[in-house]
């Protein structure tokens, strides 16, 4: 595999490799990335995928090199194309970790690309590392991969790595997913397919109580204003689904609330110090899974 481009690329036995060379950077810093170099190319705001990446890269003893506002780059204020963009940066990095706010574009990027293309999201579409490293967090935390309930509430429509996580689970044994949300920001169908086609039982739901009582892990999202097209949408639907502590202290022993972060009020403070609440600790698994694919892709280049 040469690039990322979405979940799907990525058995089983692949993700396991990916998990066990996670683990092994745990407390530790490899330079088997020396003198490479990543170039960080987001078109679409970021701190938590961009940082990590950075990080996970110079931990391995690399380099980087990066633009965070790369829609306001002078060659993307001229109408340069994605395609010559990437052909140009090819010529400055080992590889690229590319996001865009239009779905599709990590494709087009990896289609002419002479090094390796991660896509840290693409629009509405899809987050692959985000997916990894939420399952291998749901592997730290609950011991196990297959055989477990997993309730996914709020913007399921739009929230790409929720999506992408639904994705990655139809390759897992026994895993239960229940949908929580208002109709207007349901998941939608090419998931749903997915799932069924995959032989994986789902129901949709709009009580998050009674979800999170039966669930070994709650995957909560933000009701994201900028990828809702309707604003009485938003407006109707931002304050619904907020996950306080008494609903926390309800959870089943050893459940899990996770988030991809950042939250913007859609889980209380006061549930930061609940025993189920792993979303920090899940973005430090982050840093770990992006090592473990960076080195991947780029250590045999």
């Amino acid at each position: 595999m040469q690039h990322l481009v979405e979940t799907q690329q990525f058995d089983r036995e692949a993700l396991k490799r990916l998990f066990d060379l996670a683990s092994s950077f745990e407390g530790k810093r490899d330079e088997s990335l020396k003198g490479k170099i990543l170039a960080s190319l987001f078109f679409a705001p970021s701190t938590r995928t961009r940082l990590s990446f950075e990080s996970a890269m110079m931990r391995l003893g690399g380099n980087v090199i990066s633009m965070e506002n790369a829609s306001e780059s002078s060659s993307s204020t001229k109408g340069e194309t994605i395609e010559d963009t990437i052909r140009i940066v090819d010529n400055y990095a080992d590889g690229i970790v590319l996001r865009h706010s239009e779905v599709g574009t990590a494709a087009r990027a990896a289609a002419v690309s002479e090094v390796p293309i991660i896509n840290g999201g693409d629009g509405i579409g899809q987050h692959p590392t985000q997916a990894f490293l939420d399952l291998y967090t749901i592997q730290r935390e609950i011991g196990r991969t297959d055989d477990f309930h997993i309730a996914f509430v709020g913007n399921l429509a739009y929230y790409r790595s929720a999506r992408s996580l639904a994705y990655l689970l139809g390759k897992y044994n026994n895993v239960r997913m229940t949908f929580v949300s208002g109709p207007e920001l349901a998941m939608k169908d090419d998931v749903k397919e997915y799932l069924k086609e995959n032989n994986v039982q789902f129901d949709e739901t709009e009580d998050l109580e009674s979800a999170m009582q039966v669930a070994d892990v709650v995957y909560q999202t933000r009701v994201a204003e900028e990828w809702i097209p309707n604003h009485d949408d938003y407006t109707k639907l931002r304050d619904k689904y907020i996950i306080t502590r008494p609903l926390t202290d309800h959870m089943k022993d050893g459940a899990i609330l996770i988030h991809p972060l950042p939250r913007a009020g859609e889980i209380e403070p006061e549930v930061d110090d609940s025993p189920h609440a792993v979303y920090f600790k899940q973005a430090g698994y982050g840093v770990l899974v992006r090592m473990a694919l960076l080195k991947t892709l780029l250590a045999a280049e």
